[in-house]
């Protein structure tokens, strides 16, 4: 069975079809879901998820790409919720210096708080990381963050890669690995440990290799899955093995559920 570790099944696109679409998936070996959240608007949706799908886990956090809706009240209601809520992460958090962002002083800001609130809560992390990750690790670093875990769509260096996983985290590998363009994602995932890395769709977004164009979905995680196995020359057998027990790692709270 194969898990997707970062997709966003709270987003309106699949509002009339998350029913099917899960039965489907469950066709497909995949049984496990973790949706992260975007906005403070999207928590009460997202928190709503795991009592209709006992498959679907949630993080809790403030994406740096929606920054333009934040009020300073956010953070004290995230925290308010933490304690009330059963999530597995602090997440979708992070930093990004693509053009047009919001400022990157308040993306900071925001992380940071946020990066407090899940070691003050022992919780880990799923970070949004674009063009950013030499920051991630010096603030992680700086803060003593000692409760790891996802640099979700990972697309920095090797080098890079390996910092984060000594600072307790575990590389999300999505549908960029389908394209053969890719070529520093590969050698990236080529030279992981076992132990390094999880899979995940990112869906509605980052669709694979021959489905531009169309939504992505959490279905698609087993062609993620035999482009891995294919990269790293494995089997399918232990791609799904290493990556459910890696992430049962770095989430704790974090449990498969076997579905019907």
């Amino acid at each position: 069975m194969y898990t997707d570790s970062h997709c966003h099944l709270d987003f309106a696109c699949f509002d009339d079809i998350l029913d099917s679409l899960l039965l489907d998936c469950a066709q497909s070996d995949v049984n496990s879901f973790i949706v992260p959240s975007t906005t403070a608007a999207s928590w009460s949706k997202v928190v709503a998820l795991p009592h209709r799908y006992q498959q679907i886990s949630i993080a809790l956090g403030l994406h740096p790409y929606f920054l333009e809706q934040y009020e300073d009240s956010h953070l004290s209601l995230l925290e308010q919720i933490l304690l009330n809520t059963s999530v597995v992460a602090v997440g979708e958090i992070g930093l990004d210096k693509w053009p047009n962002m919001p400022a990157y002083r308040l993306q900071e800001h925001v992380f940071i708080a946020q990066l407090e609130l899940a070691q003050s809560h022992r919780l880990p992390v799923i970070l949004h990381a674009r063009k950013s990750e030499d920051d991630l690790l010096k603030y992680i670093r700086q803060l003593r963050f000692t409760q790891g875990g996802i640099v979700h769509a990972f697309n920095g260096s090797l080098q890079q890669a390996q910092q984060f996983v000594e600072l307790g985290f575990v590389i999300g590998v999505g549908g960029t690995v389908t394209y053969p363009r890719a070529k520093k994602a590969h050698r990236v995932l080529r030279a992981l440990d076992d132990s390094d890395y999880v899979l995940e769709t990112d869906s509605p977004d980052m669709p694979l290799k021959g489905f531009q164009g169309l939504v992505n979905t959490p279905k698609n995680i087993p062609l993620v899955a035999e482009c891995v196995a294919s990269l790293r020359d494995q089997s399918l057998e232990q791609i799904a093995h290493d990556t459910r027990v890696n992430l049962q790692r770095v989430l704790p709270n974090w449990h498969e559920v076997e579905v019907d």
